[in-house]
């Protein structure tokens, strides 16, 4: 009696699917009989299913495609950031500066031992102007060289993240890009300003209650005169040499660390970043590419006075005459031999409480102030 009373096996499926087909699916309802009738044995009009909404895919980017330019106005407000950034750091510091490369080209006979000892005789014998003595040649030095220098980083950070782009398909920037892009901007500002470079060392050594130079320009044209236009260049190869381990490591080492912190927490601009985290990753940046440079920068203060009378006082023990190197590894080898391996470290302490607030300021300054100017264009973008 139940098998009787059930309706066929054969029929479920199709009633029910066509009982539970909705009207939004686009059949109309003179489909339902036309589908019974089909289950029945009688052919009907085959139902053809909907097509479904057109949806347009994002555009997906190209492997090959590159980063956007600049604008002129953007280079220009990056420029502008680079030499205030510059210009700041360097004057907050310029005590601590002046008494490194005192200890720097110091013979054996010391006169400055220590960072506490140096100051208070630089502040007992020639003032606080004394202190800040060479500092206005350092500014007009440094605003150019760190303008040129974050703009030259930023351009050729762009120009390698296209490559890898086009070769690789992938758009990020590695350490070892980071340090390639740092070092080749650090050897272009260097290049461009090492005159500059040469003059600010003399007037920053020279003693200041007997000067020999007045000013920028008669240290220039007396060094040009006395020495001749090479003297302007003098310590030019290890600065070439050392900049690429110290400028590269900065950028590397501050961009790198920048790029983990905003990982960590999970930031998606790197404008996210406090100052104080800035400040820490420029500080870490900064001390890195210090250290391993030093002693190629105390070689190219050595050699910038080689000859010069005014550096006498500071080698009491060479019988009045100045020390003079034929080039870097003679200078290399005759302050190991003469002076052991801690002389190529001289003035380290000093540089190392220098250097923390000096990069820490000048990469947070520079950003600080892109932000402010409204810069379009980023290396995180």
């Amino acid at each position: 009696g139940r098998l009787l009373t059930q309706p066929p096996l054969n029929t479920l499926p199709i009633r029910s699917a066509a009982i539970q087909a909705p009207a939004t699916a686009g059949m109309a309802m003179g489909s339902v009989p036309a589908v019974m009738g089909h289950a029945r044995g009688h052919q009907g009009p085959p139902s053809t299913p909907p097509e479904p909404p057109h949806v347009e895919q994002p555009e997906k980017k190209s492997p090959a495609s590159r980063m956007p330019r600049p604008t002129w106005a953007s280079i220009g407000k990056s420029l502008i950031a680079g030499g205030i950034a510059g210009g700041l750091s360097r004057t907050a510091v310029a005590p601590l500066e002046r008494l490194k490369i005192l200890m720097q080209v110091q013979g054996n006979t010391r006169l400055y031992t220590s960072t506490w000892q140096g100051l208070m005789h630089m502040a007992r014998t020639e003032g606080v102007r004394g202190m800040m003595q060479g500092n206005f040649a350092n500014c007009v030095r440094i605003v150019p060289n760190s303008a040129v220098k974050f703009f030259c980083y930023e351009h050729l950070s762009r120009e390698l993240v296209d490559y890898r782009r086009r070769t690789t398909g992938e758009g990020e920037m590695t350490p070892f890009l980071r340090l390639c892009a740092g070092a080749g901007a650090g050897i272009v500002a260097m290049s461009a300003t090492y005159p500059l470079d040469m003059v600010r060392g003399r007037l920053t050594v020279q003693d200041g209650t007997a000067s020999q130079y007045r000013g920028i320009w008669h240290a220039a044209t007396s060094i040009v005169k006395e020495e001749g236009p090479r003297a302007l260049f003098k310590g030019w190869v290890p600065s070439v040499i050392g900049v690429v381990p110290y400028v590269g490591l900065n950028f590397a080492v501050y961009e790198t660390l920048k790029s983990m912190t905003m990982q960590r927490y999970g930031l998606k601009d790197e404008r996210e970043l406090s100052v104080g985290a800035r400040l820490a990753c420029g500080a870490c940046a900064g001390t890195t590419g210090q250290t391993v440079a030093y002693p190629f920068d105390v070689a190219r203060r050595r050699l910038q006075v080689s000859g010069w009378s005014g550096v006498k006082g500071l080698h009491p023990g060479n019988g009045g005459a100045s020390i003079v190197y034929s080039g870097m590894m003679d200078c290399f080898t005759r302050t190991v031999r003469e002076e052991g391996v801690g002389a190529l470290f001289k003035g380290l302490a000093p540089n190392y409480i220098k250097v923390v607030p000096s990069i820490a300021i000048a990469f947070v300054t520079y950003e600080q102030v892109k932000d402010f100017l409204g810069v379009e264009f980023k290396i995180a973008d």
